[in-house]
């Protein structure tokens, strides 16, 4: 925490960038140009023959920068919208920024935007929908380039700070796992190339705009197969670790190479998968960088994801949720303490407007605030009414308000924190009222964790029956050593009587692996919709954090049996992460599994 109080001294600093930093109406010919001192600053210091930093911004770390660039917003599905099963490049841009069924961006939009609390904003684009790389031309067309500027000064007229990154981009990044290591070097120097590009364009422009690499892909979806990728890619967890990293590292250096307001900007790494725990190994590793304290560190937060992005499971709040969410954003204070600003680039609650999203709202919000986090909203227009200019929930809109920079103009940055750990703490006090589900360390219970067509059942290695779509009927049973158990769920109460297929499904035993380890678990019989199921590959046991024992029924995000899996025979060769594959669109309205609990050898 002593990272963040800075002072007044910070404080001042902070007060005079928010007054100097003011923009008027910029056209993209019109770029904002960086300080006469020029990105690096000074001019020749006489007494000591140094160069004297005369620009403030470039004394600025990262950790002061988040705080300055307060609660943001993405301009969602709009300039990342793409058509992968029919790409077709160098259209006119309003045909891709309209795509996935938003408006045409205007510059009201953004001001409402502003209007509404949030002081930045992310625009994430599909660079790719203006580069014919397929042809071996890697020059993006420059009215895409035109048009995504014109955006980012919608906003720098509006004083706010501005993030471009490259998204999902029609699953180009593929390429980066592809097993012909050709095509992995094709992808570099396509990446080199765009943000070359995209350095180039906004070289004259100030530190209001940051630069950030990637997206979610950068991580296990290297091996995503795609158009790109057909067969999918081949790299370990090790190799992708180690991809993500010269992937960031060329990303520093290219855009430093093109040097002008790129010389100081900050830039902007996403984690692996980002993904707060992926994030956190030891095997993920910041680039290094010729600019002093500008790097910064990208996350995404979706927790409990049936609930916060899923709307399948639609209460949240209890102590333990409470404390979950508190317990896994606290992971990030290690970047915070080794000197990266951290952004919470996507986060909220995607399709529950329930009673529970202010609370969650607010305790999100009072963590990012503790930490000194950059909390930046995903959103389509489910929150922010483009057409209306403003937030449609009155309390959501209140508490943005509420916590705006100009509302909060008086405040230093201990208040700011002191107010957090009072609010995060009264969160708690609140929530102890609500019955919760307490597992003990020396139970175990066996259950069926279920995903599809957005109904859900206790899905992750933390078992948890509460965290259940509405109308689910489910039979745990306790596991108190070797035997046969049988376990099930009937969806035939929920809306609709039925899951639209299996997204995903596994047998679950927690605490397994503590209280009977070296177990293994032998599927006997599997029954959908009451007929018993034909597997495809055999079931193996397994444990994802060395806690649950766990057997895959459907898990399509594991491409290959990992290393510690175990069957009875002890032949692995047969076995197979998605043995229920043949069910993944029927649908699903009671599934039951039985199955031997048998002592391993350890």
């Amino acid at each position: 925490m002593a990272c963040f109080r800075k002072g007044l001294a910070v404080f001042m600093v902070l007060l005079f960038l928010l007054v100097s930093a003011c923009a008027t109406s910029i056209e993209p010919s019109e770029a904002p140009s960086v300080p006469d001192s020029g990105p690096s600053g000074g001019e020749d210091n006489q007494q000591n023959g140094e160069k004297e930093d005369k620009d403030p911004v470039n004394k600025l770390t990262s950790l002061e920068f988040a705080r300055l660039m307060g609660y943001g917003i993405n301009l969602g599905n709009t300039m990342e919208a793409c058509n992968n099963s029919n790409r077709v490049p160098n259209r006119e841009p309003s045909v891709y920024e309209t795509m996935w069924g938003q408006p045409v961006t205007t510059q009201e939009m953004i001001t409402g935007m502003r209007e509404a609390g949030f002081k930045n904003l992310r625009i994430p684009v599909a660079w790719m929908n203006a580069m014919d790389f397929e042809s071996g031309d890697y020059t993006i067309l420059e009215a895409y380039l035109d048009r995504v500027e014109e955006i980012v000064n919608y906003a720098l007229n509006e004083d706010m700070y501005v993030t471009v990154n490259d998204h999902w981009d029609h699953g180009w990044w593929s390429m980066f796992g592809h097993p012909d290591q050709a095509v992995r070097d094709q992808a570099m120097e396509i990446f080199t190339a765009m943000w070359t590009q995209i350095s180039e364009r906004f070289k004259d422009y100030d530190h209001r705009l940051v630069f950030e690499g990637g997206n979610e892909e950068w991580g296990n979806r290297f091996n995503d197969r795609t158009s790109f990728s057909p067969d999918g890619g081949s790299l370990s967890r090790d190799e992708c670790y180690k991809m993500l990293t010269a992937v960031a590292q060329r990303f520093v250096d290219t855009v430093r190479g093109v040097g002008g307001g790129n010389t100081n900007r900050f830039l902007l790494i996403p984690g692996y998968n980002t993904n707060i725990s992926d994030t956190c190994d030891n095997r993920f590793q910041m680039p290094a960088d010729t600019a002093k304290d500008k790097l910064m560190l990208s996350v995404h937060f979706y927790d409990p994801f049936p609930y916060a992005h899923d709307g399948a499971v639609e209460k949240w709040g209890t102590v333990k949720e409470l404390e979950e969410m508190n317990r896994t954003l606290g992971r990030m204070a290690k970047y915070t303490e080794m000197g990266y600003g951290v952004v919470l680039g996507e986060w909220g609650v995607l399709s529950n407007p329930n009673e529970d999203r202010l609370g969650y709202f607010t305790n999100f919000l009072d963590i990012c605030d503790l930490y000194g986090f950059v909390p930046i909203l995903w959103d389509t227009g489910e929150m922010y009414s483009k057409a209306d200019r403003r937030i449609t929930a009155p309390e959501i809109a209140e508490l943005f308000a509420s916590r705006s920079v100009e509302a909060r103009a008086s405040m230093t940055v201990e208040e700011i924190i002191a107010a957090a750990d009072e609010n995060i703490a009264l969160s708690l006090q609140k929530a102890a009222d609500r019955p919760m589900f307490v597992l003990s360390e020396d139970e175990s219970f066996a259950w069926i964790m279920f995903n599809g067509g957005g109904v859900v059942y206790s899905v992750g290695d933390k078992y948890d029956p509460d965290s259940k779509t509405k109308g689910i009927d489910a039979v745990d049973v306790q596991i108190i050593g070797a035997g046969i158990y049988t376990v099930s769920l009937d969806l035939t109460e929920i809306n609709g009587g039925s899951a639209n297929g299996i997204d995903f499904s596994a047998l679950g035993l927690a605490n397994g692996e503590i209280l009977f380890p070296g177990y293994i678990i032998e599927i006997k019989e599997v029954l959908i919709n009451g007929e018993p199921a034909e597997l495809v590959g055999d079931p193996y046991t397994t444990s994802d954090d060395k806690k649950c024992t766990r057997v895959n029924l459907y898990n399509g995000w594991v491409s290959q049996v990992p290393g510690d899996a175990r069957v009875l025979s002890g032949d692995v060769s047969g076995a197979s992460p998605t043995p229920l594959q043949k069910y993944t669109n029927t649908r699903i309205r009671t599934i039951e599994v039985t199955f031997e609990f048998i002592e391993g050898n350890e």
